[in-house]
Order: structure tokens, then C-alpha cells, then sequence
């Protein structure tokens, strides 16, 4: 506000403003300054892969993406209601980029986000089980309203592994929302959890009521780097 003012000052014809008027433009300034602070520790906290958001969103390109559920999500109203998106396809078709879009979103609302690759995830969890802090890893887990998990059965799990993503995903089931991210289809998530107990709870918990995106298409990046390629063959 400080700040705020002194740049009020120096703006010719400010004193035609009342005290109100000059008032509310302080006010604006101070809960401006204090939403993006906030944004920015937010945003460093989630970890985020990519810089991504919404707005940058290409849905021009034909590969799955409907309009409707994208505008649907945007709002949030998904994460208010502890839901859960699944987002499937072939390798470079934007599915972390997404994510990550849908994130920085989140974030721009007010949501703590936590982007983790399924692997780190685990060795996480695994090395905190040893050090004995596993409790207060899954209740800071337990507490991230968008928590986004990339590689997604990418490897099939141990049984260690099982218990400790049973326990996040229970955690979170009708309590926070998240993101899953996979180049293996749903269809293949039983074989890959490789314990049928494990794998029909974990998916009762994730599968039901969730927001599916399945992509499919050639990769973003292979389109990218072949119009850079022809933009210099073109200039040339």
C-alpha cells in the first residue's frame, strides 16, 4: 500500500479523486499484491512440470480434446467436489502439459497443487517408511486438494508399493481431487497394480465418478518441430 501510494502521488491529477475513491484504489492494490504472493508460493510448492495454463491450450489440433469438458474443468467445481480426471494417451500428445494446465489453474484458485512423477512418488514413500515420517507424508498427501500424479502404471508395483498407493488413494478418495496421468489405458491399470484385491479397490476408488481424457493422435512435439522445420525452409 505503501508502494501504492507513492505511485498515486506522482500521477497527475490524482487530487481531483476523493478520499474513498483514492481509498479503493490503495485497497486494490494491497489484495493484488497479496493474491499473487500467495500464488507464487503456491505455485513453487506444486512443483509443477511445465509452465502451463489454460489459456494456452491448443484445441484446434485433433486429438480427443472436447471443448465443453476443458470449460467444464476450468471452473473447479471438480476439485470443490473431490473429483478425479484421467488422462490417457500415447507418448507427446500434451497429457503433462494439460495437467499442468489444469494446476496452475487449481492454483489461480486458491488450491494447494502437488505435481509427482508415480516412481518419485513411491521412492518417497518408501524412504519416509524407513526414517519413520511416513505418517507425515501421507497426511501432507492427504491434505493437497489437487495432488497430480504423472507415470501412471507406467511399471507394474511391488506389494509395497500397493499398500502405500492404497493408502494415498484412500486417503484422498471423497476428500481431495486428482489428476492421473498415463500412457497405459485404463483398460491395462488391473494388470499393471498386479494384485487382484489391490487392484479392484484402488480402481473402485479412482475409476468411478472421474473425469476421463483420452487423446490419441500423432506427437505435439514431432508437429512442432516439423513446422519450425518448414517455417526455415520456407524463410530460406
Amino acid at each position: 500500500m505503501a508502494d501504492g501510494l507513492l505511485a498515486q502521488s506522482r500521477q497527475p491529477g490524482i487530487e481531483a479523486l476523493g478520499f474513498e475513491e483514492r481509498l479503493a484504489l490503495l485497497v486494490d492494490v494491497q489484495h493484488t499484491a497479496a493474491y499473487n504472493a500467495a500464488l507464487r508460493q503456491r505455485l513453487k510448492a506444486a512443483t509443477l512440470r511445465q509452465t502451463a495454463c489454460l489459456e494456452d491450450l491448443d484445441l484446434r489440433t485433433p486429438r480427443g480434446l472436447d471443448r465443453t469438458l476443458v470449460a467444464t474443468l476450468a471452473s473447479g467445481q471438480w476439485i470443490r467436489t473431490s473429483q478425479s480426471v484421467l488422462l490417457t494417451g500415447p507418448t507427446g500428445v500434451g497429457k503433462t502439459f494439460i495437467a499442468c494446465a489444469l494446476g496452475h489453474q487449481a492454483a489461480r484458485d486458491g488450491f494447494p497443487v502437488l505435481y509427482r512423477r508415480l516412481p518419485r512418488l513411491l521412492d518417497d514413500l518408501a524412504i519416509a517408511r524407513v526414517a519413520g515420517r511416513h505418517r507425515s507424508a501421507f497426511t501432507k498427501l492427504a491434505r493437497t486438494r489437487l495432488l497430480i500424479i504423472d507415470e501412471w502404471m507406467m511399471t507394474r508395483l511391488t506389494a509395497d508399493q500397493r499398500r502405500d498407493l492404497m493408502e494415498v488413494i484412500d486417503d484422498r478418495h471423497d476428500r481431495a481431487a486428482t489428476i492421473l496421468v498415463s500412457q497405459i489405458p485404463v483398460s491395462g491399470w488391473f494388470d499393471q497394480i498386479g494384485d487382484a484385491t489391490y487392484a479392484d479397490a484402488l480402481l473402485d476408488r479412482i475409476v468411478h465418478n472421474a473425469h476421463r481424457i483420452e487423446l490419441r493422435g500423432e506427437s505435439m512435439r514431432r508437429r512442432t518441430t516439423v513446422s519450425s522445420e518448414t517455417d526455415t525452409a520456407t524463410a530460406t
